[in-house]
């Protein structure tokens, strides 16, 4: 879609709920959202589906064919590529990008809700295991998130990688299950050692196992 046409549609939208372009989110007609919390400036791509109780902050980009289940939460300015699935009990905070095909989980122990053997474990939402992507991280393409874990700041995951534990933060992981491969900046270089990096020329140093900007 042209710039032009989003900006078309943007004000068309902003205009029938009574505002003006830029003070409300972007919904495509071809998309379904039944979430009533959808900050300001955030776009929401055809065939996305935003189900009710979700929450989005703003200047959100939600590409097509997404789905994000009740119970979500995401942050400002966060990037969701088309085809992910977010489930009730992820959280994603600002500034993550969330690359195409990824798929969260949130029950370590999945059955059919609808078994007769399993239908009273689903009575509450105690089986839910939640995962928080934490500020800054990036999620490759195709990326597996196995539930109960956290993702940290401006951590990276690589493309298809099986995420099944914590990820520090600024760190590298990548494979099946993803390993630690090295360090990555706040700008997403990969940095050769951890004391600085050659594309912004960021320094760090090392305090334990964090990554700490140098004055």
């Amino acid at each position: 879609m042209t710039p032009s046409t989003y900006q078309r549609l943007s004000a068309r939208s902003a205009s029938r709920a009574g505002g003006r372009a830029g003070d409300r989110p972007f919904i495509h007609p071809l998309a379904l959202c039944d979430s009533k919390s959808v900050g300001s400036d955030t776009r929401i791509w055809a065939f996305a589906h935003v189900m009710e109780g979700a929450v989005l902050g703003a200047d959100c980009n939600v590409g097509g064919h997404c789905f994000i289940e009740s119970g979500a939460v995401i942050g400002d300015r966060v990037t969701i590529k088309n085809g992910t699935l977010v489930w009730n009990g992820v959280t994603i905070e600002d500034d993550a990008f969330i690359g195409p095909g990824v798929v969260f989980t949130n029950d370590k122990h999945p059955r059919s809700p609808r078994s007769e053997v399993a239908g009273e474990r689903y009575a509450a939402e105690s089986w839910i295991s939640p995962t928080r992507v934490q500020r800054g991280a990036t999620i490759g393409a195709s990326a597996v998130i196995v539930c109960g874990i956290g993702i940290g700041a401006y951590s990276m995951i690589g493309a298809g990688a099986v995420v099944t534990r914590n990820v520090p933060a600024q760190r590298l992981v990548m494979g099946n299950p993803a390993r630690i491969a090295g360090w990555v900046c706040r700008c997403g270089a990969r940095l050769h050692d951890a004391s600085a990096c050659s594309k912004c020329d960021r320094k760090y140093r090392l305090v334990g196992e964090v990554l700490v900007l140098s004055e």
